[in-house]
């Protein structure tokens, strides 16, 4: 069980880190190829940034299940 919790967290993280990159990229109005000039793709960030919500929820989820069997354990222990 730790084990998926230990992954849901490095999920979450990675979630985090692709959402701020797609942001940071979109804020700053960075070229997705070279023959774009100064323009961003924002259909390709934006989804990057459904992507990186959706991964976040499921590894939410992830995480909430774990909780429910950890407690459902506890009680059928106690």
């Amino acid at each position: 069980m730790t084990i998926g919790i230990i992954q849901s967290l490095q999920g979450l993280q990675n979630s985090e880190a692709q959402f701020n990159q797609a942001a940071q990229s979109i804020a700053q109005g960075q070229a997705s190829s070279p023959r774009q000039g100064d323009t961003v793709d924002l259909s390709a960030q934006a989804v990057a940034l459904i992507q990186a919500k959706n991964s976040f929820e499921a590894n939410t989820a992830a995480l909430k299940v774990g909780d429910e069997m950890t407690q459902a354990l506890l009680k059928a222990i106690g």
